[in-house]
């Protein structure tokens, strides 16, 4: 199958790279408002270049990954549709959650497949822990924890467009708990400070958070993330059930050190970013992206998928500035 990718950046880039190594992907076609980004994409992977995503279009591609920035997401996302093409798009949907739900109103019906990127719903170790929760292999859930931590928080202009760390970086775990777990959040409690770069606080986000969801059958999910984490990528679950605990991302490139005596683990080389903790589940995504196109399964991650977990960004946001709980019907519209 021939696939287009809208946007060359780090991400498009690493997707172009992920994309021509896939049996099912015969041929790429890239677009990027930067011509080099898109000359040197086509000539490492062979790609045709089209100047624009209406050319793209027209050229006869069975799948798009978007991978722009996000002010160009719902466009995007909606020319695709409107031109019978199923996409993948990396998160979010839209830099607002109204504009987002509008998204939504626009292609409901139309056949047409949306799959949004959550990486994490492909990589393994979640899977088994999804797997182990819905086999009752933990009996009752009553205290999840989603840990994201960064070796180091990104640019400032990144910061200040990225609409803050709940909305950037930890929707990624209120969207893994949500597929781990099965469950809906229904109130969050969420604090934040700033302990480093000043940039970060003159946009009036915080570089570390902490935010407490109450689950709808009870569970209790703590979520953690910081800009600021010295020894490495840090990404993290932990399930504890009435019968038995289970964790994700306990292994030795875990960027953590034991204060006990005699203890070694972990001894790998620590996780630096994301693109390398999550290298496998890149692929699988991308590789079920190539099945939603052959029309062999639906897509993976809905746009309304995404915009539960936005929600839950959304309440955060809310409870960190009036310093409160906040229930999720608050903040939801539609």
């Amino acid at each position: 199958m021939r696939i287009g990718i809208l946007g060359l950046g780090r991400i498009g880039a690493f997707h172009a790279e992920t994309l021509s190594g896939l049996d099912a992907v015969t041929s790429l076609v890239v677009a990027d408002p930067v011509a080099d980004a898109a000359n040197a994409a086509a000539e490492r992977f062979g790609a045709a270049v089209a100047d624009s995503p209406e050319a793209m279009l027209a050229a006869g591609v069975d799948g798009v990954v978007i991978a722009a920035a996000t002010d160009a997401h719902p466009g995007l996302i909606r020319a695709a549709v409107h031109a019978g093409v199923p996409v993948f798009c990396e998160k979010p949907v839209a830099r607002t959650m109204a504009e987002g739900v509008t998204v939504l109103k626009d292609i409901d019906g139309s056949g047409v497949p949306v799959q949004i990127g959550y990486n994490r719903r492909f990589d393994a170790g979640f899977t088994a822990a999804r797997d182990a929760v819905r086999a009752g292999e933990l009996g009752i859930l009553h205290t999840v924890r989603s840990t994201t931590l960064d070796p180091a928080p990104p640019p400032a202009g990144y910061v200040a467009a990225s609409g803050g760390i709940f909305r950037d970086c930890s929707v990624h775990d209120f969207d893994i708990i949500r597929w781990v777990t099965g469950r809906e959040v229904t109130e969050v409690y969420a604090v934040g400070g700033n302990r480093g770069a000043d940039y970060i606080r003159a946009a009036g986000d915080a570089d570390t958070t902490g935010a407490v969801l109450t689950l709808d059958d009870g569970t209790i999910a703590v979520v953690s993330n910081s800009r600021h984490n010295g020894r490495g990528y840090d990404v993290r679950m932990e399930l504890h059930g009435f019968d038995d605990s289970l964790a994700v991302g306990l292994e030795d490139r875990l960027p953590l050190r034991s204060a006990e005596p005699g203890v070694s683990f972990p001894a790998g080389v620590p996780y630096d970013f994301f693109m390398d903790r999550f290298t496998a589940a890149y692929r699988a995504e991308l590789t079920a992206f190539t099945e939603v196109v052959a029309g062999a399964r639906p897509s993976p991650c809905t746009v309304a998928d995404a915009l539960e977990a936005g929600w839950i960004a959304e309440a955060c946001t809310l409870s960190l500035h009036e310093h409160r709980p906040v229930r999720i019907d608050e903040v939801r519209l539609g």
